[in-house]
């Protein structure tokens, strides 16, 4: 029975590191001034959430978050960038006066999401024993019923590199 309880805090601790680094992370991402800087960011902040779906023993979501957000979206994200031909370091004047309102308001919304989840599952526990699918399993049902939305996706981002390739082009 100690055991359990031992695990269940080693839990709770890896969780708490997690969060505080994708907390900061998430804040860097859009307190940076530096474009390349925010993509970076944005990859500790994936990687978190691959790390907490590691946690919650969903091994293959948390491949498919590295392979998908980290490895696809992030570097097109950055190829992006640097085809276009804007500004990679520190940019100026991109600041807004209403700083001080938008802070007001991502708390209050906070806040709210907070309360409605804690009203609504304060006293829900999760299952003890939950039920443990395989990865063909998984797989099946992502890429079974969503597999055309999935490769329509993947030519909207094919299309996305195309356009940038064009923009960045010199004629």
């Amino acid at each position: 029975m100690l055991l359990a309880a031992e695990q269940n805090v080693a839990e709770h601790i890896a969780f708490g590191i997690i969060a505080a680094g994708m907390i900061v992370g998430a804040i860097r991402v859009v307190t940076t001034s530096n474009l390349v800087h925010a993509a970076l960011w944005l990859v500790t902040v994936l990687g978190g959430a691959a790390a907490l779906y590691l946690l919650l023993a969903a091994e293959f979501v948390a491949v498919t978050q590295i392979l998908v957000y980290i490895g696809a979206i992030t570097v097109l994200f950055l190829f992006g960038t640097m085809l276009t031909r804007a500004r990679i370091g520190r940019e100026g004047g991109l600041d807004n006066p209403y700083r001080g309102v938008a802070i007001v308001v991502a708390l209050l919304l906070a806040g709210i999401v907070g309360y409605v989840l804690i009203d609504a599952f304060s006293d829900d526990q999760l299952p003890a024993d939950p039920v443990i699918t395989s990865t063909q399993q998984v797989s099946d049902s992502i890429f079974g019923t969503y597999l055309i939305p999935f490769w329509a996706l993947s030519f909207v981002l094919l299309a996305a590199v195309v356009g940038a390739i064009v923009l960045a082009r010199k004629d």
